[in-house]
């Protein structure tokens, strides 16, 4: 068995925009009996789940903290649904420039200062989205609940202004560490 803990690299969303998310998955939950994605926060992935040792974590820390350092806050915003058939139903990311442009600095940044290397992120485009429902989803359900919600409207904006490092406890997805990015911590430094 593996025991190098598993990480993954997201944003995430305001906590109303949380909240709405969460509603969304119980609602996939009561309708459609799907439970999976309620084993992470609501989040848009930069970099998918990897292992790490423990006794390496200061230079993953630092790796992070230095690339969320060079970064400014970027606008996101959230428009409808979509899917990936035959189970995954999501709230849809538009894919703005500053958004693609971050997960492939991040990802080359990973990939320069500590050799952290997904070959399946680097041989696909980056599809930014907020999972609501997948996995537990079955082929049936997902016809209904996507004849349910493809059409259904949503609109969400929010200034992306941190990265997040979730960490797998065994049992679901828990925020480990939140590195700001440069506007937001000389904001805080210019109101101590």
């Amino acid at each position: 068995m593996n025991t190098e803990p598993l990480f993954f690299i997201a944003l995430l969303p305001p906590p109303a925009i949380q909240q709405y998310a969460t509603e969304v998955k119980s609602y996939f939950d009561q309708y459609y009996a799907s439970r999976h994605a309620f084993k992470s926060p609501p989040h848009i992935t930069l970099q998918p789940p990897f292992r790490w040792q423990h006794e390496h974590f200061a230079a993953l820390r630092e790796s992070i903290e230095s690339f969320a350092q060079s970064q400014v806050p970027i606008p996101i915003e959230l428009n409808g649904f979509g899917a990936f058939p035959p189970r995954v139903i999501y709230i849809n990311v538009d894919r703005t420039n500053a958004l693609l442009t971050l997960h492939r600095n991040l990802i080359q940044h990973l990939e320069n200062s500590i050799e952290l290397i997904d070959p399946k992120e680097k041989s696909r485009p980056y599809a930014p989205h907020m999972t609501v429902a997948f996995r537990d989803l079955t082929k049936q359900n997902f016809k209904l609940a996507w004849q349910e919600f493809k059409d259904r409207s949503l609109h969400f904006e929010f200034i992306a202004s941190h990265l997040t490092l979730l960490k797998h406890d065994g049992q679901r997805w828990q925020i480990h560490t939140e590195f700001p990015f440069r506007m937001e911590a000389e904001e805080q430094k210019c109101s101590n």
